[in-house]
């Protein structure tokens, strides 16, 4: 039987919970369909998505049909969520985009189909509500194509000539297969659709299970399941508990299997579920393909590989505002802290932050949505109820020149000496590791430990101390004592390297910025480009008719804060501002952020920039300036 991990997604209201309930409903997994309106959808399992009708955590179900044995995530539509729906990409076999025949592509599709690309997700789609749409297929399928740039073909036309002509265009492979016979057969279609060649569409109406079976029929026969290794792997995209507060590792069995009793990462499998919904199964072994809940990992991580499958890239979706948590009056922070940590394991774009100085917690936060969730969900688990005070901007700092940095630790009886290469990376490819280093100089066990002290911790930069993005960082060279050295001694000289390195480096502050999309009545055109210019933004009108013009472009986050307010008031209601998340760039203010932040990264005992060194049997501290003038080992990097 074709077993499948395949994730459905949309943007709000597209119709994506009523989709999977048709399917569930068709296959048998479920008697009567559910509603979002009525609070009684299958998947949507929590207190909170049924009063709010929308989806918030990823949740699974099984599916048959036929020949086909599918394991269905929903993932939450609403942008505040969209951490949690980027995560759970990273583990499918194929995709369901699902898209509003009376919206058609809105701004949050553009963004999924980004990290669809990004993360090589086959994906169908299904544009839903066709009984309420104004427009036609043909009309959807060239926005589709115009906006998103793909082919993309309607499946409901198979077995026509038109089809085989638009399945031609897709690839040389078919349009040989086509040219020769005048059609395309099956296995072609399917490695079109596996290499994001091709993009099948059906076109229905979920809720009256309209074209839904169609649908259902057309991902039996068009998908493949993967080829998996010998060797286990699994890819872990998810932390939850359970209603006794059991700790559970959602993850996708990549390779091999998984039993319980098995010990990983000297830790022991307890319990195995299978999901279908707030129901479960246990087993006893995963076979690779398997989407699975685990009991007994208390350490692993979202994103985390384990036995021979790699970890997951950073977010391209992470917050970018910082909230101070106000807790009820006499209630200690420092005590509620670890309540804290046990949500940041559950969704660790919170990014929970202890201030020690003044005793405050601090949390990242997408938006107004996930506040307000995670206020109740902090109210039902904890009894706490806490308010949001106020917020400010998450910066991030780079490089723009190559440097080594170097780092020495000998105080009394210890020793550790390291040399890391900084250099610039793509602008969103975050921090890369490696070591390029010989053994004879610097033993294996050492180097790695070297590479763990570089991955463990959030490394802070030197303007704002905000944490440092976008570098690939290298070890190039270091020494090791056969008598003092203990494995504490290289973090110390591993974090001073990489400090020292990053004083001599000409260092940049990056901001996030938006990317816009502004409608607007035509008279408002100059004031909208003028405000735009104000907030060191650019933009260009993207098109204009029947007296109102829709103008993109890119501005500062904290430049954009109420604009939406602004542009209600100078178009008496009539402008409508939609913003997503373009990434980090150069920061438009940087003096003024530096002067209000006020950080000095001399003064930051926890993260020194100088060495210590030893001397008539005494340690002694050299400053970042001079320590290249102390040091034992000579990388000779920067001459080749």
């Amino acid at each position: 039987m074709k077993k499948l991990a395949v994730g459905i997604l949309a943007h709000v209201d597209a119709g994506k919970t009523t989709l999977s309930e048709a399917m569930l409903y068709m296959g048998g997994s479920i008697r009567k369909m559910g509603r979002v309106d009525r609070g009684d959808a299958f998947l949507d399992t929590y207190e909170l998505e049924k009063k709010r009708g929308i989806t918030i955590f990823s949740k699974q179900a099984i599916l048959k049909w036929k020949d086909m044995e599918m394991t269905l995530l929903d993932t939450p539509g609403h942008v505040d969520f969209s951490a949690e729906m980027e995560r759970t990409l990273q583990v499918l076999d194929y995709a369901i985009l699902v898209v509003s025949g009376t919206d058609g592509v809105q701004e949050h599709t553009r963004t999924l189909w980004r990290l669809l690309a990004r993360y090589r997700v086959p994906t169908f789609l299904f544009i839903n509500k066709m009984d309420l749409a104004e427009l036609g297929k043909g009309d959807l399928l060239d926005e589709l194509r115009k906006v998103l740039k793909e082919t993309f073909v309607d499946f409901g036309e198979a077995g026509t000539d038109h089809f085989y002509e638009q399945i031609a265009m897709s690839g040389e492979d078919v349009l040989d297969e086509f040219l020769e016979t005048g059609r395309v057969g099956e296995s072609g279609i399917r490695m079109q659709i596996r290499n994001r060649h091709l993009f099948p569409c059906f076109f229905g109406s979920a809720l009256k299970l309209d074209g839904v079976e169609e649908f259902m029929r057309g991902l039996e026969v068009y998908t493949e399941t993967p080829s998996y290794p010998q060797e286990f792997g699994a890819k872990i995209f998810k932390i939850s508990r359970d209603a006794q507060g059991n700790r559970m590792s959602h993850m996708k069995i990549t390779g091999g299997s998984l039993s319980t009793r098995e010990i990983i990462n000297e830790e022991k499998v307890n319990q195995i579920r299978l999901y279908s919904g707030d129901k479960f199964e246990t087993v006893r072994e995963a076979p690779a393909g398997t989407v699975c809940a685990v009991l007994g990992l208390t350490k692993a991580v979202p994103g985390q590989g384990l036995g021979t499958q790699s970890a997951s890239a950073m977010p391209l979706l992470e917050p970018v505002m910082t909230y101070r948590i106000l807790l009820p009056e006499g209630l200690d922070a420092a005590a509620v802290l670890p309540k804290f940590r046990e949500l940041e394991e559950e969704d660790p774009e919170l990014h929970v932050k202890w201030e020690e100085s003044k005793k405050e917690i601090h949390v990242q936060i997408m938006g107004e949505i996930q506040m307000e969730i995670l206020k109740s969900l902090i109210a039902e688990r904890f009894g706490i109820a806490v308010e949001f005070g106020d917020r400010s901007i998450v910066y991030r700092e780079t490089i723009m020149n190559t440097v080594e940095g170097v780092g020495h630790f000998e105080p009394l009886r210890h020793y550790a000496e390291v040399h890391l290469l900084l250099e610039p990376g793509e602008r969103g490819s975050g921090l890369q590791f490696a070591a390029r280093c010989s053994e004879d100089v610097l033993d294996r066990s050492w180097q790695r430990l070297v590479l763990t002290h570089l991955e463990e911790k959030v490394h802070k930069g030197v303007l704002t101390g905000s944490p440092i993005t976008d570098m690939q960082i290298t070890l190039v060279a270091g020494r090791a004592h056969i008598k003092h050295t203990e494995g504490g001694d290289f973090r110390q000289a591993t974090y001073r390297a990489l400090r020292q390195g990053l004083m001599e480096a000409e260092s940049i502050l990056l901001e996030p910025w938006y990317e816009f999309r502004l409608e607007i009545p035509d008279t408002s055109i100059g004031r909208a480009m003028t405000d735009i210019e104000k907030r060191s933004g650019t933009c260009s009108i993207a098109q204009s008719s029947s007296g109102m013009a829709v103008l993109t472009g890119s501005a500062p986050v904290a430049a954009m804060g109420d604009y939406q307010t602004e542009v209600t008031a100078y178009t008496k209601g009539c402008g409508k501002l939609t913003c997503t998340m373009k990434g980090y760039e150069p920061c438009h203010d940087t003096e003024a952020v530096m002067e209000r932040i006020g950080y000095d990264p001399e003064r930051d005992t926890d993260n020194p920039t100088g060495s210590v060194f030893c001397a008539h049997g005494a340690g002694f501290v050299v400053g970042w300036d001079h320590v290249k003038e102390y040091m034992h080992v000579d990388s000779g990097i920067l001459k080749e």
